[in-house]
């Protein structure tokens, strides 16, 4: 009985800390998490307003005066009040606990620089690309998409489509010979890999520890009274362990609809996204007011520059965040490259004229608002059903044309059937 018992328990850790997790099981894992986010604190799962506000704290240590810096009275930038005594400062900092307790339980631990030094240039000027549009657009993937999406705010719609058409133009460039470079065909030398016995004693170990502490601080802030706090850091953390254990990454789901057709993805984003509207909406018909900005050709730039950006750096805002606590250094670049491409943002808001340009005289636009909740519901349900269809059917279409390519030139069929495999 025992043994079953253990045995059981086992089974259960396997699949819940070791074993990734189905995408779309992910997806609707999240979806549902932010809804309930949003319905416990009336804000939303988002992480680059809180880049642009490290940058406001990063300047101010510096010496730099950034009081008359409208985009950050924009995004309720406090200079006093530091980044753990806010509900999105305890978002990042939850995501990225999270994603190290799974890391770690899951032994994937390692450290990873790239062979190719390009890749960490291109990871910061992708970052900083993909951070500025994203600020520019009120919203990364998170703010203006998964969650702007279900807040039925119309300029994710337009921030999703001008990402669609970066994501394009990105990987034409990513694919340049100049941006690719020359293969490294070194050996990698020998080393002595620890035994499945070594990695045991020690990953997991970890991993418990830091839940414990992770566990305690949250214990804390509401014990302090402070249960927004406590709710962000809770739910921060859960975000974590979720994208990492679903490799969520918008960049792959856009990335790869034009490389490969691979569409798992973005299928997978479009029935989680699905799931947070429907959940959304139960708290915004109970009252709870739906968060929106300005449906602007600043959504539609911001969305390419995003979709550009982070094709360039290889991973979105998420992507980085479980990617660089899993020790890889590229992925550090790139969260810089966002915390400085979100505060040149806010720095050009009036010096370069980006507000009066690109976003003044716009409206914010709430689906719910204009339509109604039936017709808005029911919109975004049509709207999220054709992108869905349009991912799998472009997908298909794509490893259509790469299969014909593979048979004249000789090439093993079956090997490009599951390279692009769904």
């Amino acid at each position: 009985m025992r043994d079953e018992l253990f045995g059981h328990l086992r089974g259960v850790w396997e699949h819940t800390f070791v074993r990734l997790w189905n995408p779309t099981v992910a997806a609707i894992f999240v979806g549902l998490l932010s809804a309930f986010y949003f319905g416990l604190t009336g804000t939303v799962w988002a992480v680059t307003g809180e880049f642009t506000r490290f940058g406001g704290h990063i300047l101010n240590l510096l010496g730099v005066d950034t009081t008359t810096w409208s985009y950050l009275t924009l995004v309720k930038f406090n200079a006093a009040q530091a980044p753990w005594e806010r509900t999105d400062g305890w978002i990042v900092f939850g995501m990225l606990f999270g994603a190290l307790i799974s890391t770690l339980f899951a032994n994937n631990f390692k450290i990873r620089i790239p062979s190719q030094k390009r890749r960490l240039v291109q990871g910061f000027v992708g970052g900083i690309i993909a951070g500025f549009g994203a600020r520019l657009a009120m919203g990364c993937n998170l703010a203006a998409f998964f969650t702007g999406i279900p807040q039925f705010s119309l300029h994710s719609w337009l921030f999703m489509a001008g990402t669609l058409v970066g994501s394009y133009f990105g990987v034409k460039i990513a694919l340049l010979p100049w941006m690719l470079g020359k293969p490294d065909f070194k050996a990698a030398a020998h080393k002595a890999k620890p035994t499945a016995k070594q990695k045991r004693q020690v990953q997991p170990f970890m991993g418990v520890a830091i839940l414990i502490l992770f566990t305690g601080i949250c214990a804390y802030y509401f014990l302090a009274g402070q249960w927004k706090l406590g709710i962000a850091c809770i739910f921060g953390g859960l975000f974590g362990l979720a994208i990492d254990r679903g490799q969520i990454c918008f960049t792959s789901a856009f990335r790869d609809l034009w490389v490969s057709g691979r569409s798992v993805m973005a299928r997978a984003l479009a029935v989680g996204i699905l799931v947070a509207s429907l959940a959304t909406a139960v708290f915004h018909v109970t009252g709870i007011k739906p968060i929106s900005w300005w449906a602007s050709p600043g959504a539609l730039v911001g969305g390419l520059l995003f979709g550009l950006g982070i094709v360039i750096a290889g991973g979105c805002e998420t992507g980085w965040m479980y990617r660089v606590v899993g020790g890889q250094v590229q992925f550090l670049i790139v969260g810089i490259g966002n915390i400085v491409g979100a505060t040149l943002l806010a720095w050009g808001w009036d010096r370069l004229n980006i507000y009066n340009t690109l976003q003044n005289g716009w409206p914010k636009i709430s689906l719910m608002t204009s339509w109604g909740w039936p017709a808005a519901i029911g919109g975004t349900i049509l709207m999220l059903a054709a992108w869905y269809f349009f991912s799998l059917a472009w997908g298909r279409r794509v490893r259509k044309n790469l299969l014909a390519k593979a048979k004249p030139a000789n090439m093993n069929v079956q090997v490009v059937k599951e390279v692009t495999a769904q």
